[in-house]
């Protein structure tokens, strides 16, 4: 018997974590339970500083709800205002946000140290696409065997692969030897 309320415990809180809703930044109408408040109208205007039970019947008067929109300030700040709508414009101003947001994705594109002048063009050519779409390139070759004794090679063949994309993108960061690897970072030249 202990065994199956034990169970029906755990099952019931396992559905209870599922479904907790997150708590708001804001604290709303009776929620606020602060002595003193500064209070702000709805218009803009400074009320003034009031118990949090005086600005809560003002806001009642104006069929408002009374936010809290600064906790850390002393007295902290309320604002008499409709607290759905400014929810939903807020919503809407991160959602816009969002979408103006542009993403700078890095690219990788691999060499070798024995690479050909025909396979050089085809990563070239690609590696002009990802510039036009505005991402970074992280170049690499990666050395095996006798290869890391000339690191050099490695080096010039990034520089000649750096030349031929005509001044379309900029080194952030110069072919360097990290271990196995010879690593250059480009990003588009801005014209």
């Amino acid at each position: 018997m202990a065994y199956r309320v034990a169970f029906a415990a755990r099952f019931f809180l396992k559905l209870l974590t599922r479904y907790i809703i997150i708590k708001d930044l804001y604290s709303v109408n009776e929620a606020i339970r602060d002595k003193e408040v500064r209070v702000i109208g709805s218009d803009g205007q400074m009320i003034g500083v009031m118990s949090s039970q005086q600005a809560q019947k003002l806001a009642d008067e104006a069929e408002l709800d009374l936010v809290k929109i600064s906790p850390t300030a002393n007295p902290p700040v309320c604002k008499i205002m409709d607290y759905s709508k400014f929810k939903y414009e807020q919503a809407k101003r991160d959602k816009e946000n969002r979408k103006n947001q542009t993403v700078v994705e890095v690219k990788e594109i691999r060499l070798s140290m024995t690479i050909d002048v025909g396979d050089i063009a085809v990563k070239t050519k690609q590696c002009l696409k990802f510039l036009e779409a505005g991402n970074k390139i992280k170049v690499s070759i990666r050395m095996k065997g006798r290869e890391n004794a000339r690191a050099y090679q490695g080096v010039k063949v990034m520089q000649d692969f750096f030349e031929g994309l005509g001044g379309k993108a900029v080194q952030d960061k110069k072919p360097t030897t990290e271990g196995r690897n010879i690593i250059m970072m480009l990003s588009p030249a801005k014209n």
